[in-house]
């Protein structure tokens, strides 16, 4: 027999169920494409099974559900689907279903149903979907990712990040000792020394970073390549819904899922980048590559504002450290709009003029603290 603690988490389930069922009948209507409304109808069927299920275990322990009642925060989802549209909460929506993807696994009540699965499938359909821009179809995802390549890709951000992160740093460090009004060889050692150090810190952090990437894409593929082996009706079930989701009619998606289920490696293939967002070939590049290629890009921004004490010491080598850094943070400042589309004289003149700033203020403070040595 439940006890109380039971019936609270059935109604709970249950409220939970009808927020999920009213809330994917929204999207379904303010939904242009065909297919991706029919995707959301199917799933709030699903939803309004679960939410029946767990209305009959509160009636079999003698309860009563009551009347069906949307929470507070459905209402507000609800609102925002139909007036912006369904993209404007597939995010949170998304975000709530793989939050709860393993709720049922430890309710026995649950157990030998398909809620479970079907919910871990609500979880990376909807993850799909809001990577792939709520379910665009595939040329139109094409061109939207080509269109973004070309305005920025990841190798020409990390170029310019990777510099403008040693150049900032250096020329804070380098003007901060150079308040401090040591010699020209001092400021000169110190410059290296933080260029080094900031480009092995920069080297290592991405290297970790690239390989943890890695291992986690590696880790999922290998759940998945399981889930294909152990459940492939399921997967198949999911391969359709992403189908759909992309536009193909009901009898496509479903014909196309059964070829390519029948080829497990080519389902993985596809799973890991729909679902997943992984590229089975790449798994995120070499991180070897990335920690070299930080190192460089690192490195020859914090070299720029070193460079005049090679030569000169003093106001002028402080004053040609300025000098060739502004145009530096001018130029970086310019080269970011390749990324951001914003004009080349806005962008470049606020990158100069903070990059300064934060000169300026190490400047004072190394001199404050120079005096206060001295004294």
């Amino acid at each position: 027999m439940p006890n109380p603690d039971d019936v609270r988490r059935y109604r709970t389930n249950w409220q939970e169920e009808i927020d999920s069922a009213a809330r994917y009948r929204a999207m379904a209507e303010a939904e242009p494409r065909e297919g991706v409304a029919q995707v959301y109808k199917d799933l709030a069927g699903m939803e309004e099974k679960h939410a029946a299920f767990w209305e009959q275990r509160m009636r079999d322990a003698g309860v009563s559900p009551g009347e069906r009642r949307l929470s507070g925060r459905a209402r507000v989802l609800i609102w925002l689907a139909r007036k912006f549209g369904p993209g404007a909460i597939l995010a949170t929506v998304a975000a709530d279903e793989r939050a709860g993807r393993t709720g049922y696994d430890t309710q026995r009540e649950a157990s030998g149903t398909k809620m479970p699965a079907q919910e871990r499938l609500h979880s990376r359909l909807l993850g799909a979907m809001a990577r792939s821009g709520g379910g665009a179809g595939g040329a139109e995802m094409a061109r939207l990712e080509g269109r973004h390549r070309n305005v920025g890709g990841n190798a020409l951000r990390a170029a310019v990040l990777g510099a403008n992160d040693g150049l900032c740093s250096n020329l804070s460090l380098v003007m901060g000792v150079a308040g401090a009004a040591p010699s020209g060889k001092v400021v000169l050692v110190t410059g290296l020394a933080g260029m080094v150090a900031g480009a092995a810190s920069m080297a290592l952090g991405e290297w970790v970073s690239v390989t943890s990437s890695r291992e986690l894409a590696e880790r999922e593929l290998e759940t998945e390549r399981s889930e294909i082996e152990l459940d492939p009706e399921d997967e198949r079930e999911e391969l359709e819904l992403l189908y759909r989701a992309k536009g193909l009619s009901a009898a496509e998606a479903s014909t196309l899922s059964r070829e390519l289920i029948a080829r497990p490696e080519a389902a993985l293939d596809v799973l890991g980048r729909e679902e997943l967002g992984i590229d089975p070939d790449e798994l995120g590049g070499s991180a070897l590559t990335a920690a070299a290629t930080s190192f460089a890009l690192f490195a020859f921004g914090a070299l720029i504002p070193v460079l005049p004490f090679f030569f000169f010491s003093g106001n002028q080598a402080v004053l040609g450290a300025l000098i060739i850094s502004a145009l530096g943070l001018f130029g970086i400042g310019a080269a970011i709009t390749l990324f951001t589309g914003k004009g080349v004289l806005l962008s470049g003149t606020r990158q100069l003029l903070l990059g300064l700033a934060a000169a300026g203020l190490t400047y004072g403070l190394g001199h404050l603290l120079g005096v206060a040595i001295g004294g």
